[in-house]
């Protein structure tokens, strides 16, 4: 396995390409380095300014006196060549490489040397032509969009590989919206020396990481993807997409990365024999990443769900149905006791219909009985915030019966800003939360099938 440490906790860093003007790529990321609080040192480098931003410029990285445990660079594809021969003398082996004007547009002479630098050096890049890295715990953030436009995620569990530093951000900055929490996220480009298998063999020994979303183009070397990923599935489930699925993509993906996006149906036979989680779409992706951040192992596909909207309980039923899993039923006991607790008109079956009424206390007391039958798996609560007798301490109610850890509970919730504050602060405890029945159980799915693999 390749050791790629200094790329997520680096203490020193390296900016090749920092310029005066805000806009400009290398200010970019110099500026986010220093905006996210990192605490090693920071070498900006460029001949054409004694400081920038506070911090003392270098003409060449062989200047700097200290060691350099990892550079980034942001020039022109025109002196890159001479610019690793810099890295190469200073003994740099860690490169993350912004630039573009490789592979992607044709220019494979250009990547070939770039190739034989590398080696020569005995240098691991990430790159060239992508956004670059991200680690929340050490506060290294060298991507280049700045923070104004995307947003940076919480600390958290999941870790992104993406190929599209385009589709990287785009999501990273939706999912943030979302509430999800991130370790690190990686965007690798042509993965001229490190690749989507060297990446994901390294997030499975990652303390940090729990979860592991894929997004490829196309897979470098389709056995060494297979064989990472059968090992690193065992211990963390990781998800993935593909982009360049038809003869009209898999164009769009040769002039993108510079890729071969090979056949759809061979990686999708790939991942089921790895036992990698494909999703059809990125927000299926993130569902699932949701899903799988905070999930609790369930013993098997029995559902109960309890619901105070009649017709969202009803889809919930259909979409069990139609993933093939199973309606709990339960236990004779079970159902005594919540008859006792609840009105005549309250529905104690599967599901249990708490009605238009429902009080979080109604909630609480259903589930809690749910948690302890025997012949339940996992609990879909359907709460409908919009309801008077709900308060917001139904999140410290859900988030206390979650942490118990006996079985899944999953939250579907529909509406606009009272509930969007409620699922934030669900999530934030780990409680997984849904907009619509259809996702949660699609979801569920893909997790009580993830359990009976690694059985």
């Amino acid at each position: 396995m390749k050791n790629l440490n200094k790329f997520f906790n680096a203490k020193s860093i390296a900016v090749i390409g920092v310029s005066r003007e805000s806009e400009k790529v290398g200010h970019v990321i110099f500026k986010n380095l220093i905006d996210s609080g990192y605490e090693g040192n920071l070498y900006p480098i460029t001949p054409n300014a004694h400081e920038i931003l506070g911090h003392r410029c270098y003409g060449n990285v062989t200047e700097v006196k200290g060691k350099i445990e990892l550079a980034v660079i942001a020039i022109s594809s025109k002196i890159i060549l001479k610019v690793i021969d810099d890295c190469g003398k200073k003994k740099i082996k860690n490169l993350v490489i912004i630039t573009a004007g490789f592979g992607e547009i044709g220019n494979t002479k250009l990547e070939e040397e770039l190739k034989k630098k590398i080696e020569k050096y005995n240098m691991q890049i990430i790159g060239p032509n992508c956004l670059g890295v991200l680690e929340t715990k050490n506060n290294i953030d060298c991507l280049f969009l700045p923070n104004y436009r995307m947003q940076r995620p919480k600390q958290g569990g999941i870790s992104f590989v993406t190929q599209s530093g385009a589709v990287g951000s785009a999501i990273l900055d939706h999912a943030v919206k979302q509430g999800l929490r991130f370790a690190k996220f990686v965007s690798y480009g042509n993965a001229l020396n490190i690749d989507e298998s060297d990446l994901i063999e390294y997030l499975g020994q990652d303390k940090d990481t729990k979860v592991i979303c894929v997004y490829v183009e196309g897979v470098k070397n389709g056995k060494k993807f297979l064989d990472v990923c059968r090992k690193v599935s065992r211990k963390k489930p990781i998800i993935a997409i593909k982009g360049g699925v038809t003869e009209a993509g898999a164009k769009a993906t040769l002039s993108h990365t510079g890729s071969l996006a090979g056949s759809a149906a061979v990686f999708y036979g790939v991942c089921e024999q790895a036992n990698v989680i494909s999703a059809k779409s990125l927000e299926e992706m993130f569902d699932f990443a949701r899903m799988f951040d905070r999930y609790i192992i369930p013993k098997g596909n029995r559902i109960q769900v309890v619901t105070n909207g009649g017709g969202y309980g009803v889809l919930a039923v259909d979409a069990i149905h139609n993933h093939g899993l199973k309606l709990a039923d339960m236990r004779k006991k079970s159902v005594k006791d919540l008859k006792k607790e609840f009105a005549d008109y309250v529905v104690v079956k599967n599901p249990i219909d708490l009605t238009g009424d429902a009080s979080t206390e109604g909630f609480e007391i259903a589930i809690k009985k749910c948690l302890s039958d025997s012949n339940i798996d996992i609990v879909i609560a359907i709460t409908l915030l919009q309801t008077p007798m709900i308060t917001p301490k139904i999140v410290d109610v859900l988030t206390k019966l979650n942490n118990t850890r006996k079985k899944p509970i999953i939250v579907v919730t529909t509406g606009s800003r009272f509930v969007e504050t409620i699922k934030q602060s669900l999530e934030e405890n780990k409680v997984p939360c849904f907009t619509f029945p259809e996702n949660a159980v699609n979801a569920i799915k893909q997790l009580v099938l993830y359990a009976k693999r690694r059985r």
